[in-house]
């Protein structure tokens, strides 16, 4: 069994953690995880603070296993969701889109592992000096909000600069990038777009489908003028959407033309005006299936990597 130090500082049986995908990872996706021997995350997105409790006090009615909540730090709500992770204690917390410098001490104080999403060396270096337990290095093959740099690139680079565990995402579905991420020097993975079609997964069936029938080239990349760039699965609104950058639209229009436009595709599966977040491995996903299963299928995969991985030495 692939066990590593993250397993261990976490509590975890397995070294896989599930995205925290915001109008989609909820207690019940989080609780499935986790009680398959992951890390299941709750995504907080722009929620307020008595909804992720609400999402908090599901999961932990049904599993007692750790579990994380994600907080994107450009929310309105960002203080107050932060506030209620330390009172709540969760195991872990993940942090994306901002600098999490302001509540690093509230965290730590509370026992909470934080692991800050990085798309950078620069940024890895900054949250580890600030007190970050572990790092998760994103590469720009991931589904959302994206970096320059791909999980190739940027994982080995962010190992070399930290001294703290550091988790692979962005571009990993299966047993051999799982193998391939440890190989790299990550002690574990996160897989989103692998849990989309999860069983428990409560997301509108209409993004299920799109996932399911998603081909290798599926995906593109929005939002680039705006300097937040998302990838996404392509529809006539994401195409809507690349075309109004290069045309005489101001920001605060393009920003109105997608406000909005995840919740849409994620709880309503509304196509016409929806954003289908996915990553370049959406075309790897072929069914659904139960937490539990994904897990073991990634983990198996990846022992049997492993274990071949001296087949090409002399």
């Amino acid at each position: 069994m692939i066990r590593t130090p993250i397993c261990d500082l976490l509590g975890i049986e397995y070294p896989v953690f599930q995205g925290g995908m915001a109008w989609i990872a909820d207690g019940k996706l989080a609780a499935a995880v986790s009680e398959a021997g992951g890390l299941g995350i709750i995504a907080a997105g722009n929620a307020s603070a008595e909804a992720v409790r609400e999402q908090i006090r599901y999961a932990r009615e049904h599993t007692d296993k750790p579990f994380g909540v994600n907080i994107m730090l450009m929310s309105p709500h960002a203080q107050e969701v932060a506030e209620l992770a330390a009172a709540e204690r969760v195991a872990a917390v993940t942090t994306g889109a901002g600098d999490p410098g302001k509540y690093m001490r509230l965290w730590n104080d509370a026992g909470i592992r934080v692991m800050p999403v990085v798309a950078s060396v620069a940024l890895a270096k900054r949250v580890a000096r600030m007190g970050a337990s572990a790092v998760i290095a994103e590469g720009g093959e991931s589904g959302g909000h994206v970096g320059d740099l791909t999980t190739m690139a940027l994982v080995p680079q962010v190992c070399d600069a930290v001294d703290i565990p550091v988790v692979a995402a962005g571009g990993i579905a299966d047993g051999r990038q799982m193998a391939a991420a440890l190989l790299l020097g990550a002690v574990g993975v996160q897989m989103g777009t692998r849990f989309l079609t999860c069983t428990e997964c409560s997301v509108h069936p209409t993004y299920k489908e799109k996932i399911l029938k998603a081909t290798d080239i599926s995906t593109v990349v929005t939002g680039k003028r705006l300097g937040h760039p998302v990838r996404s699965i392509k529809t006539p609104f994401s195409r809507m959407c690349q075309q109004a950058e290069y045309s005489a639209a101001s920001d605060e229009e393009l920003h109105g033309m997608t406000k909005g436009a995840l919740r849409r595709a994620a709880l309503e599966g509304d196509s016409q005006n929806g954003i289908f977040l996915a990553g370049q491995v959406a075309a790897m996903v072929t069914k659904e299936q139960p937490a539990a299963e994904i897990i073991r299928e990634v983990v198996e995969g990846a022992e049997q990597v492993l274990k071949g991985a001296d087949r090409w030495l002399a």
